[in-house]
């Protein structure tokens, strides 16, 4: 992921001024590059390493999901439209 989009997604899911680590950051910064890679997937097929990469990163950001939902409802529901994930 290119460093130029980073600070924008981190402004854009930031709770407060010096955060950069909250999970709503987290889960957005993780959606992006689950995205960048899955585009990279799809023209190299057979770069397992980067598919195993890939699966660690999705179960990470899974986990950030389900500690949201169990913590802050709305929140959770509002990454979710934001990022437009199925769930």
């Amino acid at each position: 992921m290119s460093t130029v989009i980073k600070p924008e997604i981190i402004s854009e899911f930031k709770t407060h001024e010096k955060d950069t680590g909250s999970s709503e950051v987290q889960i957005a910064l993780l959606t992006a590059r689950i995205n960048h890679l899955t585009e990279h997937l799809r023209t190299h097929r057979k770069d397992f390493h980067s598919r195993r990469g890939l699966l660690q990163m999705a179960s990470r950001r899974r986990k950030l999901l389900d500690y949201l939902k169990r913590t802050n409802l709305p929140k959770y529901t509002e990454i979710l439209q934001k990022l437009s994930l199925r769930r």
